[in-house]
């Protein structure tokens, strides 16, 4: 005899279930998609933040000058970059040494150095006053040094602006030449918003 408490799903209410969840997927796969691009940005910036603010407390623990430059990429060829998305923090320039691991005897002396395809492969950068910050010994940015790293991702469209509807929230790092470093907002314009660059 058949109990019908334990009966299992019907093809209706089957098919009912998966429509339904199509329909949710079909309108959340393109906020899913800005998402996963606004997620590389942050990671990207929170990476280039964390960094430059390693090299500054390095730089002040040590009382020398320690480097953070943004390389085109990580392998012997490497150089200075103001688009790349790759960086090492290091005692002395790593300007065709970017293989060598992290040692506090071998030249260059790296102390850390990151991939820019971990996490954020379609982050874009642009570095404004050159590619690399040295902080000396009191933790003070050089003459000459970047002044600000913009990260954005064109992938699913432009930056937002402060009047714009745009899908990217693009980020800014700041540093200034009492060796501050800062994260915000471009698109932020309102005075009293912490996030305002």
């Amino acid at each position: 005899m058949l109990n019908r408490g334990h009966r299992g799903f019907t093809l209706v209410e089957l098919m009912i279930t998966v429509a339904v969840l199509g329909i949710v997927l079909m309108i959340a796969l393109p906020n899913m998609g800005t998402w996963i691009q606004n997620t590389q940005i942050r990671t990207s910036a929170e990476s280039m933040q964390a960094g430059l603010q390693l090299a500054r407390a390095e730089a002040l623990k040590r009382n020398v000058s320690v480097r953070f430059q943004l390389v085109d990429n990580l392998t012997s060829s490497c150089a200075l970059s103001a688009t790349g998305r790759n960086w090492v923090i290091s005692l002395a320039d790593t300007t065709a040494l970017c293989d060598v691991d992290p040692s506090e005897t071998l030249a260059p002396r790296i102390i850390q150095k990151r991939s820019g395809a971990e996490g954020s492969p379609n982050a874009e950068v642009t570095a404004t006053g050159g590619s690399s910050v040295v902080f000396s010994g009191l933790g003070r940015a050089a003459a000459g040094s970047l002044t600000q790293i913009d990260i954005r991702n064109t992938v699913n469209g432009a930056c937002k602006t402060p009047a714009g509807s745009e899908p990217m929230r693009c980020l800014r790092i700041t540093v200034n030449s009492g060796g501050s470093v800062r994260m915000c907002d471009p698109a932020v314009n309102e005075a009293t918003d912490p996030r305002m660059c």
